[in-house]
């Protein structure tokens, strides 16, 4: 069986492997010059940038499945996060996780007693649940959830705003109900973490995988034109034509609509991550745990990246990322300025005049939105017609949990109607 696989991200490359694996003759093209889609890292500077602020949670069970996490080398970031506003910081953090933070978190006035009880009861009633169960049932937007459960304003304005704003973009909290529980027993149950040569070891990894599997990986030749009945499909490709058994389309959402003609999720999430440097005499109490704003948005985010992995700054220096939600009008230039401001302001006894911009990512396309009941519109693998099949988190949700596991997902299809 001859398959060809159309974009190079974790879903194509994941789907190639197994194809490869179960003995299918595979060819993979990739648009651009590198794998990885919307999972890459770069070096400016002797830093190691991620395409924006992007994290792995160990927990997640197609992570664990097609991943070595042991030879990613992973980094973590400390559990919970710091709450900051002017003049003001605050621990939350989850006391088995991280027990030195017990006494912080149990002092924290930011958060009220009954909400930490409320955490903790949601994190056993998650554990007891299985994990392909938690997209089933009623749903609600994360506000509306939250709200059921009883946890206080103060709770969803000071953390879960800015908390989940950075996980979903979504800073409203009008997201699904189901990607909070799914990311919640994530949080809970395994490690946020970042390889130690940055987040595009992971594609790195699964190309690797892919080549030893016997699959062939084009880069800078895409796939340009599918057509199909229902017992034959034809490719064209940037330099030839093809006849395959089957093609697995596993680009972005809106260049796999064009070559299916199948509906997709159009409506993005955007974001823009400043990557800053300071000198590494300038540390943060933070240490390796996400700093919250919860005074506005301006911005959302701090990441202390190399604080979690020191790989990720040369000697002298650490990296910050902020992160904004949404495309912003100001430059690259506002912008860092005003994360010293921001920074300024959480740490009036520190000053930050050494702070220095490394690079801007504004990323148009970052997530697709995902409002309660999205689920129900996502297309399925099979969905386009004839022998042609749809790998990409857009059929199942916003994740590199749902990229990895659409990526099977779509060679389990086709090595069913083979047979």
């Amino acid at each position: 069986m001859h398959v060809v696989v159309a974009g190079g991200g974790l879903a194509g490359l994941v789907a190639a492997r197994r194809l490869a694996e179960a003995g299918a003759e595979v060819e993979l093209f990739e648009e651009r010059e590198e794998v990885g889609g919307r999972v890459r890292s770069r070096t400016v500077d002797g830093f190691t940038l991620d395409r924006g602020f992007q994290v792995l949670f160990s927990a997640y069970p197609a992570a664990r499945r097609e991943l070595d996490l042991d030879a990613l080398d992973l980094r973590r970031f400390a559990p919970g996060a710091t709450i900051a506003r002017p003049n003001h910081r605050s621990t939350l953090s989850d006391p088995l996780g991280q027990p030195t933070a017990a006494v912080p978190t149990l002092l924290n006035r930011d958060v009220r007693t009954g909400d930490k009880l409320r955490l903790f009861r949601l994190q056993r009633e998650l554990k007891r649940r299985e994990w392909e169960t938690l997209f089933d049932g009623d749903d609600a937007s994360i506000r509306e959830y939250l709200a059921g459960q009883g946890f206080s304003k103060a709770f969803v304005e000071n953390f879960a705003a800015p908390f989940y704003g950075g996980i979903t973009l979504d800073r409203s909290l009008s997201t699904s109900s189901h990607v909070f529980e799914y990311t919640f027993k994530a949080l809970s149950e395994g490690k946020t973490v970042v390889p130690a040569a940055g987040m595009g070891a992971i594609p790195a990894q699964l190309r690797k995988r892919v080549e030893a599997a016997g699959a062939v990986i084009e880069t800078q030749d895409a796939v340009s034109r599918i057509d199909a009945d229902e017992d034959r499909v034809s490719v064209e490709t940037n330099d030839e034509h093809r006849s395959p058994d089957a093609v697995i389309v596993a680009t972005d959402p809106k260049s796999a609509g064009d070559l299916t003609g199948i509906e997709t999720p159009t409506e993005a999430k955007a974001c823009v991550t400043v990557h800053c440097s300071v000198p590494d005499h300038q540390t943060l109490d933070t240490g390796s745990r996400i700093l919250l704003n919860a005074a506005d948005d301006r911005p959302n985010t701090v990441a202390p990246m190399s604080a979690a992995a020191p790989e990720y700054a040369p000697e002298g220096r650490d990296l910050l990322s902020a992160t904004y939600l949404g495309e912003q009008d100001e430059s690259d230039q506002e912008l860092i300025e005003t994360v010293r401001e921001s920074l300024d302001s959480w740490y009036p006894e520190n000053h930050f005049g050494e702070l220095e911009g490394v690079a801007v990512d504004r990323i148009e396309f970052a997530q697709f939105a995902q409002q309660p009941g999205f689920r129900s519109s996502l297309p399925t693998a099979d969905a386009p017609e004839g022998p042609v099949y749809l790998a990409g988190d857009y059929t199942r949700w916003s994740s590199i949990q749902g990229a990895l596991e659409s990526g099977k997902r779509a060679a389990d299809a086709v090595l069913a109607n083979e047979d």
